[in-house]
């Protein structure tokens, strides 16, 4: 039993160190890959998207806060490989690095964030609590660093910091919602829908194409895509156009090609971050909105066809057998077929309410049940018109009239009385 046990462990080890390492390769190389498009302002070397960021936070979200090993390595692993020696500012922005994303993810688990992005909720809170809030703690780290290194001037702080955070926003924006979608992705049935989805993969590419490399400024021409992908995919079909739009933009930015030619480079640092952020945040909430709003529709439906069944076999309408039963008479579980129109099912417990015999409602155990399903029916709209008739009132002993005061004598009483000698 003890070798079983000792072999579970050493499993477990070996899988926990295998994340750790899968997200120190992953961090590394998009790391790699985002400084490809580097931008290097006032001696800070920035990029209009960081991949790692947004890397860092999936991670988080998978695995939960013992994955952040992997996430100081990747960081460490990245940071040396821009520069020659590592420095204390190094060590700096590795710490950011790590620090960020780990605030993004406690503050979205302190809200009760969840990774399938299916409520607006969700959205809002990926975009404001996820990116906007928990990178300023990476950008403040490095920008302090280099700073005090003497690798950015005073005068030129807040620029390097708008630069920095812009793109490990961006990052978490486009990329982890990518991710997240990644996660319940299924083989898909082959339908319709595969016509449709290669139509706007097309769509998405020729749309920022043109609009990120044409000298006419058309970079409104992607939403239109965007929100037609969000609309009848969510945000599996979103967040992937969104994600190309932004390479697209990024590549032909730091190109200076079409809308972006002719512009300085801060003016283009500006551009691209407005224009990705825009993109990101009509896919994520868009898709967000959609998809919410779906999973109404169906509870809602659920809920009808339960609330119908309900009514169905607890109160049945009084009456003869409806004519597409022509062979016979159903018989529900728990309900006895009536033996005439209008006779109560047999087997219900009847009790009579009041003090007296003959004085109280005859009712049974069901009308409770049934007066209640109607009154679900009525809050839910699908209770026909006039059937309100064939339900009694739920009974309520607040809403009970109360008895009168004294019962009337019967006849004959006063002159008993008389008789006997009492007064009248």
């Amino acid at each position: 039993m003890s070798g079983v046990i000792r072999s579970k462990e050493a499993r477990r080890r070996a899988v926990y160190v295998a994340q750790i390492l899968g997200v120190t390769g992953a961090y590394y190389l998009s790391g790699r890959l985002g400084l490809t498009r580097q931008v290097v302002v006032d001696g800070a070397v920035v990029t209009p998207l960081w991949p790692p960021t947004g890397i860092s936070l999936a991670a988080l979200l998978y695995f939960g806060a013992r994955i952040w090993p992997g996430i100081a390595l990747g960081a460490l692993f990245t940071v040396s490989a821009i520069g020659d020696a590592f420095t204390v500012s190094r060590m700096g922005i590795v710490l950011g690095n790590t620090l960020a994303p780990l605030a993004a993810y406690a503050l979205l688990r302190k809200v009760g964030f969840r990774s399938e992005l299916v409520r607006l909720r969700d959205g809002i809170c990926l975009v404001f609590l996820g990116a906007f809030a928990g990178m300023l703690i990476s950008a403040t780290a490095g920008s302090v660093t280099l700073l005090l290194d003497d690798k950015v001037p005073p005068g030129r702080f807040w620029l390097v910091w708008a630069s920095w955070w812009a793109g490990d926003a961006m990052g978490v924006l486009v990329v982890t919602p990518v991710l997240l979608v990644l996660r319940r992705v299924r083989r898909p049935r082959l339908d319709e829908r595969w016509a449709e989805a290669c139509v706007l993969a097309v769509a998405v590419v020729l749309a920022g194409v043109i609009s990120t490399r044409s000298s006419l400024s058309m970079v409104y021409l992607v939403f239109p895509v965007i929100i037609w992908a969000a609309l009848r995919f969510q945000l599996p079909g979103s967040a992937p156009c969104a994600l190309v739009v932004s390479v697209l933009a990024i590549t032909a930015g730091t190109d200076s090609l079409g809308p972006f030619a002719g512009h300085t480079l801060m003016e283009i640092m500006i551009n691209l971050t407005v224009l990705n952020a825009c993109v990101a945040l009509t896919a994520l909430l868009l898709g967000a909105i959609v998809a919410e709003h779906q999973n109404i529709r169906r509870e809602t439906e659920h809920a009808v066809v339960e609330l119908e069944a309900l009514v169905e076999q607890l109160a049945p309408l009084p009456g003869p057998p409806s004519g597409r039963h022509d062979d016979g008479l159903r018989t529900l579980p728990g309900r006895a077929a009536a033996g005439s129109v209008g006779q109560r099912p047999a087997g219900r417990r009847a009790q009579v309410e009041g003090g007296r015999p003959g004085r109280g409602r005859l009712s049974t155990d069901n009308d409770t049940d049934a007066a209640h399903g109607h009154h679900l029916l009525q809050v839910t709209g699908i209770c026909p018109v006039g059937a309100a008739s064939h339900f009694p009132a739920p009974a309520s002993p607040l809403l009970r009239p109360p008895p009168s005061a004294s019962p009337a004598p019967p006849a004959g009483a006063g002159d008993a009385g008389r008789a006997s000698g009492g007064d009248p």
